[in-house]
């Protein structure tokens, strides 16, 4: 029998764009594991059912984790365990694992087969702050690339003022020239050595997504990612139909189920898991597991918190068909003032830590400033 779970503690802290949601697995003899459960503007309600998870928890043999995943995904089945539970499952799991491998005094890769790299490839996001101009993303990209970086990612579209909340939503035609003038300001600036990926944050309806591709493919984009919503594969199989470029997709897909049509498809080249919602960090082995057998690589992806940084990269040290790891910099200075130590992120790679767990913990100061729920 090994650490019995003697408590769950759910943290609402100041996030960027939204607060984020942690969840802390506490063990009988005071160790403990954190993990993340969402970002965004519904905070306050996922915290507090995060919160309310311990009469399902408490008393259970925290390096079961296998077992604890389906006992939290069965348990909400009548109501659906995709989306809003498999957050709270993935909060769970990946405190596990981090509550894990401080017991065992490793690093959460080291339990997943060990190191199979020693650094991880990133792609930059986030690093267009202030830009408006075609000129002024090239310039901002020439900084970027100067700094090590070998692939961009970007949304063009939202220069301007569109009802994005919208699914399916079109473009003004008189907008997407200077969407594409961005894109060929980039690609004129860093040359052919460096990856464009453009993010279309699956607005737009099919015969819009399929002619800003097209539009934009002359400039040899490494993907498009979720070029429609992501509710109806049948949809992204008609842009696949009609656009020449790679797709990814991947961002707002719960659990290895919902990837499987997408994989046996053959609807992206790339995969992007979010760990902290598709079900922690054993459902993102297990979907990289199952992209690996269609030689699909995985990208996770980054953009809501620090905690899906750093379980996605230690998920990722042992993956064999791992690509790159996004990385946020618009985020990073508040993972920084989140986390201790600070994340190591230098020349274009992501330096996994070694330390015990995920190799980072939640500083004092900062849970201090939690937020009521």
């Amino acid at each position: 029998m090994g650490l019995k779970i003697s408590g769950v503690t759910a943290y609402h802290l100041p996030g960027t764009r939204y607060p984020w949601v942690f969840v802390r697995i506490e063990a009988e003899n005071g160790m403990y594991g954190i993990g993340q459960v969402s970002s965004g503007p519904n905070s306050p309600v996922v915290a507090a059912a995060a919160s309310r998870l311990g009469p399902l928890l408490v008393g259970e043999d925290a390096s079961r984790i296998e077992y604890l995943w389906y006992k939290l995904y069965t348990s909400f089945s009548s109501l659906g365990s995709l989306g809003f539970v498999s957050a709270l499952i993935s909060g769970v799991d990946i405190a596990l694992w981090d509550l894990r491998g401080k017991e065992l005094g490793l690093p959460v890769y080291e339990l997943l087969g060990g190191a199979y790299r020693e650094k991880l490839l990133l792609y930059s996001n986030g690093w267009f702050s202030g830009c408006v101009t075609p000129d002024d993303f090239g310039r901002a990209a020439k900084r970027t690339v100067d700094e090590g970086h070998t692939a961009l990612k970007l949304d063009p579209f939202k220069q301007h003022k569109h009802d994005f909340q919208k699914h399916g939503a079109g473009y003004d035609a008189a907008d997407e020239a200077h969407a594409a003038e961005i894109v060929r300001a980039i690609r004129e600036t860093v040359g052919q050595g460096v990856e464009i990926l453009i993010d279309a944050h699956g607005r737009f309806d099919v015969p819009t997504a399929v002619r800003l591709a097209n539009l934009i493919a002359p400039y040899r984009i490494g993907w498009f990612e979720e070029p429609v919503p992501p509710e109806n594969p049948d949809a992204l199989e008609q842009f696949r139909q009609r656009s020449p470029v790679p797709v990814c997709v991947g961002e707002r897909l719960y659990t290895r189920w919902q990837f499987r049509p997408i994989l046996e498809k053959k609807l992206a080249e790339y995969i992007m898991p979010d760990v902290i919602r598709t079900g922690g960090i054993s459902e993102l082995r297990r979907i990289a597991t199952m992209a690996e057998a269609f030689f699909v690589p995985v990208s996770p992806h980054d953009a809501t918190g620090p905690i899906t940084l750093v379980a996605g990269a230690q998920t990722m040290m042992a993956t064999a068909n791992f690509y790159r790891l996004e990385i946020a910099y618009s985020e990073l200075e508040q993972y920084n003032r989140a986390m201790t130590p600070a994340f190591d992120v230098r020349g274009g790679y992501f330096h996994v830590s070694d330390r015990p767990g995920l190799g980072h913990d939640l500083r004092e100061d900062y849970l201090a400033q939690a937020i009521p729920f």
